[in-house]
């Protein structure tokens, strides 16, 4: 996709300058639920957003496969070498395949059948704003895990996250996301993150970090390096 044109918005006080965006590959946010599947749905959505045009894939499918490969049980998160492993090796379909589940519905296992699948070849890559940048001016989304504090669960009505003075991130409250965008706001740089927690949370699912947030709880990060076409298992 070619670059963005540089855009500036004006929302009351609130100046967002955008430089590199990739939302349009997105369709809405969706919604995880209480479950611990933040990685298998950054995944998913950067996954999709990269195939083209939008169309979900199953959320439920990568993560039971990240899940089969490290030994690890549906009540936890999965790792990112797991994550990487299933993307690259089994693939994932349609998100219609095996749709997602507000709980795990015993017994765990995928339907009956081969599905066509797609698979994605992923790469960490460092975890530093830098990187991210450099990922999303090449047109390629990141997913990001990064450690959380008070004001990441309230943006406000402008989508932007602002840490209260002194604010530090739990160190043992992780969470993935994806950046689609980077820009400035209010004169400080910024990455725009797409959740998994619905389009109620941020700006319709989507919120932008500035710098110093994000350099202070960014603690891993990678992109697809390329998706291959459908494969019938």
């Amino acid at each position: 996709r070619g670059p963005s044109a540089v855009l500036g918005l004006r929302r009351d006080r609130v100046s967002i300058v955008v430089n590199r965006d990739l939302a349009g590959a997105f369709g809405d946010a969706r919604d995880q639920g209480a479950r611990p599947t933040c990685l298998a749905f950054a995944s998913s959505d950067c996954h999709a957003a990269m195939l083209g045009p939008w169309d979900p894939l199953s959320c439920e499918w990568i993560y039971h496969r990240a899940q089969a490969r490290s030994g690890r049980s549906p009540a936890d998160g999965a790792t990112l070498e797991s994550m990487l492993e299933a993307l690259r090796h089994d693939g994932q379909p349609i998100e219609a395949e095996w749709p997602y589940q507000p709980t795990v519905v015993e017994p765990w296992t995928p339907p009956a059948g081969s599905p066509a699948v797609f698979r994605a070849a992923g790469e960490a890559t460092a975890a530093d704003v830098d990187a991210v940048v450099a990922m999303l001016d090449s047109g390629r989304p990141a997913v990001m895990l990064m450690t959380l504090s008070r004001s990441f669960y309230l943006p406000d009505p402008d989508g932007v996250v602002r840490a209260a003075a002194g604010e530090l991130p739990d160190p043992a409250v992780r969470h993935a996301v994806v950046a689609t965008a980077h820009g400035v706001v209010d004169g400080r740089e910024a990455v725009r993150v797409r959740n998994s927690w619905g389009t109620g949370w941020g700006a319709d699912g989507s919120a932008w970090l500035d710098r110093d947030f994000l350099a202070a709880r960014l603690f891993a990060a990678f992109g697809l390096l390329g998706v291959e076409d459908v494969f019938a298992d």
